[in-house]
């Protein structure tokens, strides 16, 4: 299964373009509001060197990737909450998500319009959460008082969880707070999980920026940082991207990018920006000489990574054998050579799957 991220912004503040970059397509990308109508989408392989450098020692007959899919929806306008712009087709989009990806225009060019008038950041970023709150707390108004009567009619209701838990989040939308900030018990945020609650998404900040700004925070991302947390910021270029997409020769990127400055893609540092923000871990199988990686949440334990791959894998678990990617690369993939020193651990129920592991599953 394919992570799901949205990206969303204001009208041009570069979300096309910046998919066009990632996925190498041909979205529209215009200088007016709306030019996406409907979310384009497009599932990508996430780069992986370790994945590169099983399949260089292994040679599988096949191999496959960790994909990400990427969904490119309109542009948001303030008021979308109330049905402005494509308002509640727009929100909707967004409910089908795992994360968000906001971009955020942080460069200045006079051809390209801006929604609001003049370019300030910290007021794009307020636009879009404060709309994101606002259809979270319209939507959780409108089922308190259906599931409140269900409980007062009978208090032993097992919905006694629900309505306490949309209750505080009722309380912290209505003081400004995102509903992936509060601090809620693990009960009350898995009985919200069926909301698909828009504000309980993980975000992370896109700060689109010119070529010359690629590599040194101006003065408006440091801005971003301020407000949303340094840490849920990215740098991005997609002027750079959509040049670099031009490109198919490898030493040209590379030679490219050493010009501006730059070691890496920032195609590929948003993807394991995404990655991070939802604290995912790949882990990789090799069965019937085929390799494959697999994307989950860390801390999953070992019977549930194998329900990833089938779910008769995770009922009929009887343990895992595992070893890690780089003990692997020294013994040039042969599994003989891990047990005599002693690196192909076998691993039980209880063992939480960690990123860089080979597993082989035993199961009934």
């Amino acid at each position: 299964m394919s992570l799901s991220t949205g990206i969303i912004g204001l009208p041009n503040v570069g979300k096309s373009t910046l998919f066009n970059a990632l996925t190498e397509g041909h979205a529209e990308a215009s200088n007016y509001p709306f030019c996406t109508i409907e979310p384009n989408v497009a599932i990508v392989d996430v780069p992986d060197e370790r994945l590169t450098q099983l399949n260089s020692l292994l040679k599988p007959e096949s191999v496959t990737s960790t994909t990400i899919q990427f969904t490119d929806i309109a542009g948001l306008v303030r008021g979308a909450s109330q049905g402005e712009g494509r308002g509640n087709q727009f929100l909707a989009d967004v409910r089908d998500t795992d994360a968000l990806l906001h971009v955020v225009r942080c460069f200045d060019d006079p051809s390209v319009s801006h929604v609001d008038g003049g370019l300030d950041p910290v007021r794009d970023v307020d636009v879009i959460t404060s709309e994101l709150l606002l259809a979270d707390l319209e939507m959780v108004e409108r089922n308190l008082p259906t599931l409140d009567k269900v409980v007062r009619s009978d208090p032993r209701s097992d919905r006694g969880t629900e309505l306490q838990a949309l209750q505080a989040v009722q309380a912290g939308l209505s003081d400004g707070i995102a509903v992936h900030d509060l601090d809620l018990p693990s009960d009350e945020r898995d009985v919200l999980r069926g909301y698909n609650l828009l504000s309980s998404k993980p975000m992370l900040t896109i700060a689109n920026v010119g070529e010359a700004e690629a590599t040194e925070a101006t003065q408006m991302v440091e801005g971003l940082r301020e407000r949303v947390g340094a840490g849920k910021v990215l740098l991005f270029s997609a002027q750079i991207e959509a040049e670099l997409a031009q490109l198919d020769d490898a030493d040209e990127i590379e030679a490219f990018l050493a010009e501006l400055g730059l070691t890496e893609r920032g195609v590929e540092r948003l993807i394991h920006g995404a990655y991070a923000l939802l604290d995912l871990v790949t882990f990789y199988t090799l069965a019937n000489d085929k390799l494959q990686a697999w994307q989950l949440p860390r801390g999953m334990l070992a019977p549930r990574a194998a329900g990833r791959i089938h779910s008769d894998m995770e009922q009929g678990f009887i343990r895992a054998e595992v070893a890690a990617v780089e003990d692997l690369m020294e013994v040039d993939g042969h599994l003989a050579g891990l047990r005599d020193r002693g690196k192909l651990r076998t691993e039980g129920r209880d063992y939480p799957i960690a990123d860089g592991d080979v597993v082989t599953f035993l199961f009934r």
